[in-house]
Formats: structure tokens, sequence, C-alpha cells
């Protein structure tokens, strides 16, 4: 006997192949198409042989663009940022304002935005219109077709593929563009899962540790490749770990029989730069980067605080690292880390900014001048190996969503509980992923 499942997609079948047999017979078309090139892109790129390969390669070369074209644009709005800085803290000298005050509003304030949009607006800026130009094309409804059947597996709805592909742009966006979902069940999947795949935010630490001990390990003509290879993978294990946690939600807290949709899929359509410029730049780029300025700018002034009042001879900053260091070590990372992670919960986009900060002791977020400096104070002062890279590559992808998908969360779920536990589900994940990688490497004796 025929299972339920194999009964409907009989039912759907037959409904479009009585469809287009009508639409023959009834619609008088003046020129026949001699080829139909849709169908001919579609027998390919959402085939069972090449449509996953096809998928990933353009990810790669998605990620290898960005990373790529990336670097010098950041530097260069790096160095205007902070001239216009220099000029700042000679306003403040000549107002006679107190040092507090210029720290707090220029060292922090100022500083944290300056660093926010220097490091997020060079790969938005490409990332964002590649994705909206594959959106335009219509590939983007492909990939949610060949993902269609590995959602239903995992007991959710094949729509939250779309949902998940929002993620990477923002997990906020993401939450809201569940809505799609009918299934108030399937819908709670899909939102309590989003935040495993890296968004925008995530995106400059996973680019900068894979092109520092990744991209650094191999030759330089090769460093692009490998560090998008890498970044790839991380996104992977995000897609996995979405699918794992689902199907484990679908048997335990959220059981239910997954619903189905049929997904007709649009005709290829030829790009309108304009269009994508207006979407990409305007109502993606624009958006999220104010987004995260806006929570940047009071972070920065709380960690300019933390790290300025002392008690006896080390900052509060340096206290609260200190008492997590003992966990962190268990887990390949160490206590600045997490207390980065900790006070970056406004923006992911801060993490790594407020990282330097603490390395440096300087009471302000510092400015390093590329990659090669990153380095030597992660690697020559500070101990960092490869593995210590590769835990915070996970633990960025793997922990609790920033401040703005929490509140994002909750307005959509309108319950706290579920909020919560979108905010230790996975940081418990993270914790448990980074502590095992890290017993088995040092068990190995590979560090």
């Amino acid at each position: 006997m025929s299972s339920p499942e194999a009964i409907r997609d009989a039912i759907t079948t037959r409904v479009y192949t009585e469809a287009a047999a009508i639409a023959d017979e009834t619609v008088v078309r003046r020129r026949r198409p001699i080829i139909d090139w849709d169908q001919k892109i579609d027998d390919i790129v959402t085939s069972r042989i090449w449509g996953f390969p096809i998928m990933l390669g353009l990810l790669g070369v998605v990620f290898w663009l960005t990373i790529a074209g990336a670097n010098a644009p950041g530097v260069w709005i790096a160095a205007i940022l902070f001239k216009i800085e220099d000029y700042l803290t000679l306003a403040f000298q000549w107002a006679g304002a107190p040092a507090w005050l210029h720290g707090l509003l220029v060292l922090g304030i100022y500083r944290g935005s300056a660093w926010v949009i220097a490091v997020m607006l060079p790969p938005m800026a490409i990332f964002f219109p590649i994705f909206t130009l594959l959106e335009d094309f219509g590939y983007l409804p492909r990939v949610a077709f060949n993902l269609d059947r590995m959602f239903r597996v995992a007991g959710a709805h094949g729509k939250q593929s779309l949902t998940m592909g929002m993620g990477f742009g923002c997990n906020a966006a993401a939450i809201v563009s569940t809505r799609i979902i009918e299934s108030p069940r399937e819908r709670l999947i899909a939102i309590l899962t989003n935040s495993f795949v890296p968004c925008n935010g995530r995106f400059p630490t996973l680019i900068t540790m894979a092109s520092i001990f990744m991209g650094g390990g191999v030759a330089a003509a090769y460093g692009s490749l490998a560090a998008s290879a890498t970044v790839v993978g991380i996104v992977l294990i995000g897609i996995g770990t979405t699918l794992a946690v689902s199907w484990t939600l679908s048997k335990t807290l959220l059981r239910g029989v997954p619903s189905r949709f049929s997904l007709e899929l649009p005709p290829y359509r030829k790009p309108q730069p304009g269009r994508i410029l207006i979407r990409s730049i305007y109502d993606r780029t624009i958006v999220v980067l104010n987004r995260a300025v806006t929570t940047a700018a009071p972070a920065g002034a709380i960690t300019w605080i933390l790290a300025n009042i002392h008690v006896g001879s080390a900052s509060l900053l340096a206290h609260g690292a200190h008492s997590l260091d003992g966990f962190g070590h268990a887990i390949g990372l160490d206590g600045m880390i997490l207390m980065a992670f900790l006070l970056g919960l406004p923006a992911n986009e801060i993490v790594l900014p407020i990282l330097i900060m603490g390395y440096v002791s300087g009471g302000a977020m510092m400015e390093l001048h590329g990659l090669g400096a990153l380095k030597t104070l992660l690697v020559d002062q500070n101990g960092w190996t490869w593995l210590t890279a590769l835990n915070m590559m996970l633990f960025s992808l793997l922990h609790y969503p920033c401040g703005t998908t929490l509140i994002t969360i909750h307005k959509e779920t309108k319950s706290l509980k579920w909020t919560v536990f979108a905010g230790l589900m996975p940081l418990a994940i993270a914790i448990a992923v980074t502590f095992v990688v890290t017993q088995v490497v040092r068990a190995l004796g590979l560090v």
C-alpha cells in the first residue's frame, strides 16, 4: 500500500500534468519556442546529481568574491573613519572636555560604531548585490526546491529553506519571513533553528579567522580559496545543525506530521541592475547597517566603562575575563573571548572589536592596520592556535542569536518561554560542540 506522502505526490503531479495538458489544448501560441531553456536549465540545477554541487560551487564563488573584494575597501573606510576620530579628539581637546567624556563618546561609542561600519559595509556591499542577483534571476527558488526534501525528512516545512536563505542576510529578518509557513508548529521550528545560519554580522568574524589561520597557512596565491572553502564548510555545518535540531524538535518538543506544499518554480528572468542596486543597498545593506550601529553604540559605551573602571590593578573587563578563563580553556577558547561574546549580545558585529580591545588593554576599541597586525596580536601575544580559531568560528556560528533577533523572536512568538529557549538551546549546542572538538584534538596531540 502506498504511503500518504506518495499519494500526495502522485495527486500533485497529476494535477500539474492535467493543467499543462489543458493549457496546451486551449492556449494558442503565435510561435512555439524551439527549445524550452528554462526546463533545460532546471534539468541541471535541480537534478539529484548536479543540483547540490552547483549550489556549493555558487556559494564558494560568492564567498570568494566577498573575501577577495572586501579587504581593500575595509582598510580605506577604516582609515577615513579613524581620521574623523582624530578630528573629534582635537575638537574635544579644544573645548576642554574632560577625559572621561572624550573616552565615553569618542573611544567608546564612536569608535565602536566606526569598527562596525568598517568591518560590515564592504562585505555587505558585495554579498547582498550578488545574493539579490541570484534572487532576481530566479535561482533561489531552485535552491528551496533542492532543499525541500531534506527539510521534510527533518520533520520541518519545505518553506523553511526559503527563510533559512534569508538568514544569510539577517536572522531577525528571517524570523519575520517565517510568516510564510502556515503551520504554527513548523513555523516555530523554523524560528528556533534559524540562528544556526550565519548572518551578515557573523561573517566578518568567520572571514577574518579563516583568512588569518586557514588562508594564511597556504601559499599566498591560494589564500582566498582556502579561506572561502573554510567559510563554506562552516556554513554547511550550520545547515547540517539546522536540519539535525529541526529533526530533534519535531520528534520531541514539537511533535507532528510535516505538512506539504507545492513549489511552482518561477521562470528565469533577466536581472534588472537598477532594481538590484536599490534592493541590495537600500533595503538590505543600509537597513542592516543602521540596526548594527544603533546596537553597537551603547555596547561600545558599556565596554569602555568596564575597561576603564579598575578594581585593584585590573579593570572590571579583565576581572570578568579572568573568572571565565577556566571554562574557556575547556572549550578551546579563553575568558576574554567569552567576555567579547557576552558583551557582543546586542550585535554580532562588535564581538571582534571588543575582543581586540580586551587583549590590548587600552581601555578603548583599538584600530589594527591589516590582518598581519591582528595575527600578531592573537598568535604571538595571546597564544592562539588553529584550534582556537576553529572554535572561535564554531562558537560564533552556533551560539545564541543577537539581541535584535531575540526581541524579534519574542514579538513573533509572543512567548517568553520560547524566546529564552531560542537563546539557551544554541548556546548549549555551541558549548557542547567546541568542548568535544577541543578534547578530541588535544587527545590526539594535534596542538
